[in-house]
């Protein structure tokens, strides 16, 4: 990916982030996810209902790419049955560990492909993951 548009990407989704804030709902699953590398401190909420993601929300404070990955994942993610949600995740963490991916099942995400580069980012990119999985465990 072009490296002016992978930053203009992330960007975007720093400056204005899908489904930022969060709601009163019980139904909601909840997590807190934070960083020991940098200032993310993050609450997220994931609504389930007959087995498909039917919302995920964020709130708290993170820097670009923790805010911007989420944005991004949430985008991946919603509407999607659990087990399709578990294989991107599980997808993802293999980009970010440099490991063999599929490149078209993550899309947008692939934006994060080289993060490994930048070793004090890695954490940044993967709480929105971790903290996803952690929900989806509260399931079982």
């Amino acid at each position: 990916m072009d490296s002016n548009l992978r930053r203009e990407i992330i960007l975007d989704n720093y400056q204005d982030p899908m489904n930022r804030g969060l709601v009163e709902d019980e139904s909601y699953l909840k997590v807190n996810s934070r960083s020991e590398s940098c200032i993310d401190n993050l609450d997220f909420m994931m609504k389930i209902e007959d087995g498909i993601i039917k919302d995920i929300r964020f709130d708290g404070e993170a820097c670009a790419i923790s805010t911007s990955a989420t944005s991004i994942m949430i985008r991946s993610l919603l509407g999607k049955k659990v087990e399709d949600a578990k294989k991107i995740l599980e997808e993802y963490q293999h980009m970010l560990h440099e490991e063999e991916y599929d490149s078209e099942l993550l899309g947008e995400l692939t934006v994060y492909d080289e993060i490994s580069k930048q070793p004090n980012r890695l954490n940044c990119a993967l709480l929105p993951g971790d903290a996803i999985d952690k929900m989806l465990k509260q399931m079982n």
